[in-house]
């Protein structure tokens, strides 16, 4: 039995606890948050858009840029199968203009209430106020690189100054997009100190102001 850490306590993080103690694994979850699901609380409103009923190469030509990433996460757990799941888990769900697909009761809550439960069923030690500050690298001896890489990470240091080792690590702590919920960033400090190139960062989702009265008549549109 292999030891994960994981660090973020979101919509990732606690999927990646429930996907990881399903093959058996020891689970550690840490959120530096109060409670879990900060952010996906507030998603779609407060009634949290799980995924989309599209057919999934519908979703291809939406992505920006480099869509072909995104190939093998879309098609190794496709939105029919996060659909099947959150209704084994007890969420009903419902599908909605432009495919949209909300639990029944509109509650964010719900969602992240099954997700708790399965992870509490399957094992996962969650650690709530404990935020991940670093995570523990050691550089390989030579002659035992992989792939070219030079690094590896052994555990995590908490804000506490503890230290944590394991098996595996997963970063789980979202992006820059809403940092009064937790997602401060942590994560490209972590992949620049791994070794890996951060480019630079920019809103994709901005307000935008407007001289015309009749602007306001269209807020939600």
């Amino acid at each position: 039995m292999s030891k994960v850490l994981i660090a973020g306590g979101g919509a990732a993080g606690m999927m990646a606890a429930i996907s990881a103690a399903e093959k058996g694994n020891r689970v550690e979850l840490y959120e530096k948050n109060e409670k879990l699901g900060k952010k996906l609380f507030i998603t779609g409103k407060g009634r949290c858009n799980i995924t989309n009923a599209a057919d999934i190469e519908e979703f291809f030509p939406a992505v920006v840029s480099n869509p072909k990433f995104l190939y093998s996460a879309f098609y190794s757990f496709t939105n029919e199968q996060v659909i099947r799941m959150f209704e084994r888990l007890g969420v009903r769900v419902k599908t909605e203009r432009g495919g949209r697909v909300f639990p029944v009761s509109d509650r964010s809550s719900d969602v992240i209430q099954a997700l708790k439960k399965e992870m509490e069923r399957l094992g996962v030690n969650v650690h709530l106020n404990s935020e991940v500050k670093e995570l523990i690298i050691e550089e390989r001896n030579e002659g035992q690189e992989a792939d070219g890489r030079n690094r590896i990470v052994r555990g995590i240091v908490l804000s506490s100054g503890k230290k944590i080792c394991g098996d595996a690590v997963i970063v789980a702590t979202g992006g820059i997009s809403y940092p009064s919920t937790g997602s401060t960033g942590d994560g490209y400090r972590f992949a620049a100190g791994c070794g890996h190139k951060v480019t630079e960062l920019s809103p994709s989702l901005v307000p935008m102001e407007v001289k015309e009265w009749y602007a306001g008549s269209l807020m939600g549109l």
